[in-house]
């Protein structure tokens, strides 16, 4: 059962079941998926079929609770983030709650993008594309402003974790088998698109109810993209529960999208993020907000069962840009 509710900043975490996160002054709500924590495998073994280099040594991880959105975050919810005239325009049509405007009004948002960012695909119920991991970073800081309730990207551990669902041993390519004919029931990807993204939700979830893990578009986690980091951690080189961002390419985007083939869809397979995304900016730096050519990049968001110290939280927002020349 889904439970709705505003959260407000007293608000502790007791009770860990499922929810629908309500925004203040908007019609837009979020819905999180508690994913209880424990071990598991990390990485492919390989014999897989698609099986890459940087996917082994297959590891174990301990995964502390969270809950994750249970779709990717959609333009409907972005674009009050991304556009101030748009977040106060919908706090007016519903002003029955604190829309929390004095609050997030100090955010720091993205430039306006000088193309239409959806390219034409869609953009009611459609997952937002084409940001970076900075932005990604700061809508999950407005929502914080904007609810109280910390959220952040995943990290890939816990994105993987995610997505396998009960598949705790790596043995399966996908959360729900090896059958690659059964794909299209769990995913849109290049097989199936017609050369673009869908609303999200339109194929099956997985056994946590997690929807689009599997394809429509990648998505952002927490991590710099390191191709050995796993033979590091199992040298016990590494004991960080994720690589962090240090430089600006690249970083590890999971998932695979509208546009790859089966291969890159599968749990344990990883993305790096590219300058090529950006290739067709025209400006110098490049925009730390927008990806001309990523139409196949989105997000979504977890909170951690236990929310961190309000030094943790800031010390996670106010990231600065890693210029982009």
């Amino acid at each position: 059962m889904l439970l709705t509710y505003t959260a407000s900043r007293a608000q502790t975490t007791s009770g860990f079941t499922s929810y629908t996160q309500t925004i203040p002054g908007s019609n837009q709500t979020y819905a999180m998926v508690a994913v209880p924590g424990g071990k598991g495998m990390m990485g492919s073994p390989p014999d897989q079929k698609g099986h890459q280099p940087d996917e082994g040594p297959v590891h174990s991880v301990t995964i502390e609770p969270f809950w994750m959105g249970k779709y990717e975050v959609t333009w409907d919810l972005y674009d009050l983030f991304a556009f101030t005239n748009m977040e106060k325009e919908m706090a007016a049509k519903y002003p029955a709650a604190d829309a929390n405007l004095a609050k997030t009004d100090a955010t720091v948002r993205p430039s306006p993008p000088y193309v239409d960012m959806s390219f034409g695909m869609g953009r009611a119920g459609y997952p937002a594309i084409n940001m970076t991991q900075y932005a990604a970073i700061k809508f999950c800081a407005w929502l914080y402003a904007k609810t109280g309730v910390f959220y952040r990207l995943p990290t890939e551990a816990e994105w993987e974790y995610a997505c396998r669902g009960n598949d705790k041993n790596a043995t399966l390519a996908y959360s729900f088998g090896n059958d690659v004919s059964k794909l299209g029931e769990y995913a849109v990807f290049k097989g199936n698109s017609n050369g673009s993204y869908k609303k999200v939700g339109t194929k099956k979830p997985n056994s946590f109810g997690l929807y689009d893990m599997h394809g429509n578009v990648m998505e952002w986690t927490q991590d710099q993209y390191i191709e050995d980091y796993y033979k590091q951690k199992a040298a016990g080189k590494v004991n960080e529960p994720y690589a962090p961002t240090t430089t600006l390419y690249p970083n590890s985007v999971r998932g695979g999208s509208w546009d790859d083939d089966p291969a890159v869809l599968r749990s344990a397979a990883r993305t790096q993020s590219a300058p090529a995304w950006k290739i067709i900016d025209p400006q110098s730096p490049k925009s730390d907000w927008w990806m001309t050519s990523a139409s196949f990049c989105g997000f979504r968001i977890i909170r951690p069962a236990k929310t961190p110290s309000e030094a943790d939280i800031r010390a996670y927002y106010d990231i600065k840009p890693i210029k982009d020349y």
